[in-house]
């Protein structure tokens, strides 16, 4: 029996997106394929990753822990290696758990914890308001909160001393370093969420300088961070009080600092 033929708007996909220097132009014409309600509609979405647009917000989604995340242009796409964080932070969570997302993007974070606990409670909050407009299409679905503001600022003040969960996807790419990271993330996404400052560590000194108040007794801060820069920020954590622990999976490339309050 012969092999079913290739249906040629997959092939001119393929093809189209191979001379854009798309790397994985057979699963991504899939994607697209399936995402595509029209002809026209497939041709505009492969004239925009043939032009660089990160595949996501071609999609505009994107899967991260078992979910499709809504995201819109210039919002940051999860990556896939920070599902490690969340793998750490539901061996925290307690029953019941109440969860920040801050510097929250799509508000990924926080949805996939929520959607892998037990009647948690979800608040995020960005600065962002392109980013704030994305996440409550993918909190709001979890059942949380989404608010606009820098860091804690926005929260209600209800929530001191209740977190047991503080997510932070803060930006840690170190300013002289920004104009290095691939275009799809230099050019497309917001540089709010990149830039850490001169050292990357600049948004962080500023979560952990307030976390202690905002988590409960034995809650856990959060965060990813590079390999080169994990010991450094591991002192920001211990400096405000915190313990910190460095946890790595080689898999996903992935480092995470888990920094607790005492019980």
């Amino acid at each position: 029996m012969s092999a079913s033929p290739v249906p040629p708007s997959f092939s001119t996909t393929v093809t189209r997106l191979r001379a854009a220097g798309c790397v994985f132009a057979e699963d991504e014409a899939e994607l697209l394929l399936s995402t595509a309600r029209t002809p026209d509609e497939l041709d505009a979405m492969v004239e925009r990753r043939a032009a660089g647009h990160p595949l996501e917000h071609v999609l505009g989604w994107a899967g991260f822990h078992g979910l499709r995340i809504a995201v819109d242009e210039g919002v940051f796409v999860p990556r896939r290696r920070t599902e490690f964080l969340i793998t750490r932070a539901k061996a925290l969570a307690p029953p019941r758990a109440v969860v920040v997302d801050l510097c929250c993007g799509t508000g990924a974070l926080g949805a996939a914890l929520v959607a892998a606990l037990d009647r948690a409670e979800l608040h995020a909050a960005d600065i962002d308001p392109a980013a704030v407009r994305c996440a409550r299409r993918n909190v709001t679905s979890a059942g949380g909160r989404v608010y606009e503001g820098d860091l804690y600022d926005p929260l209600p003040a209800a929530l001191r001393g209740r977190v047991d969960v503080l997510l932070a996807n803060v930006p840690y790419v170190p300013t002289g370093e920004v104009e290095l990271l691939p275009a799809e993330a230099r050019v497309h996404e917001a540089r709010v969420a990149l830039d850490g400052g001169a050292d990357g560590l600049d948004v962080l000194r500023r979560v952990t300088a307030q976390a202690a108040a905002w988590l409960a007794p034995g809650g856990s801060l959060l965060f990813e961070t590079s390999e080169r820069q994990a010991s450094a920020a591991a002192a920001v954590v211990a400096g405000d009080g915190l313990v910190p622990q460095v946890v790595t999976c080689e898999d996903l490339y992935a480092t995470v600092v888990i920094a607790t309050r005492a019980a």
